[in-house]
């Protein structure tokens, strides 16, 4: 009879662990020393990336329309290239246009990587995803030269480290009407959001 309870026992936990678990990958969090933000991360195939867009008031980088409250919300803007390879915290940097790749092929490829990685919320009309990885995408919009502002619930962008060309950097896009994701160079003197992943010497940068 013990041993009939003690096999009770051990099926009841299992069952309690599968139940706990939803089948995404586990969420911890990073607090910058730099300012006391603390940003959940995740762990998705061998990178681990911010869950959240960056929001450390580096020179060059604003709120979009100017006011806190979309800071609060969507992360800050980084008005260059320059401004956002410096941006992130010890431990973790700028992803590469390689890195956004191998974060895009992880979730299943460009052409269903939009819905995966797109939050549950915030995006206009029916255009939210399913956030199934955890890495719960923003539409923070951009900014352009003058200081004029766009897309914000619409569009999401995302700095890359990769230069293609003298003025031009690689970046990623994810809209609220595509399931895509779309790696695209554009100027190196827009503003975008920053999403930082975790530093890895093994990885070879491009």
């Amino acid at each position: 009879m013990r041993n009939l309870a003690l096999v009770w026992v051990l099926a009841g936990v299992a069952v309690a662990l599968l139940a706990a678990g939803d089948g995404k990958p586990p969420v911890s969090t990073f607090t910058d020393k730099r300012d006391g933000n603390v940003y959940r991360i995740v762990k998705i195939g061998s990178q681990v990336w911010f869950a959240e867009n960056l929001n450390y008031a580096a020179e060059e980088s604003v709120c979009y329309d100017n006011k806190a409250e979309n800071c609060a919300k969507y992360g800050r803007l980084y008005n260059s290239l320059e401004s956002a390879l410096t941006a992130c915290p010890a431990g973790y940097h700028l992803p590469t246009y390689t890195e956004w790749q191998i974060l895009v092929k992880a979730v299943g490829g460009e052409k269903k990587a939009g819905t995966k990685l797109k939050s549950k919320t915030g995006w206009k009309d029916d255009g939210n995803g399913t956030d199934e990885y955890g890495f719960s995408a923003l539409p923070g919009g951009g900014g352009k030269s003058g200081g004029r502002f766009s897309n914000a619930s619409i569009y999401g962008y995302w700095w890359s480290a990769t230069v293609y060309a003298v003025d031009e950097a690689w970046s990623l896009g994810i809209y609220y009407d595509y399931e895509h994701v779309y790696l695209f160079n554009g100027t190196k003197a827009g503003s975008f959001s920053v999403r930082c992943v975790q530093d890895n010497d093994k990885e070879k940068r491009k």
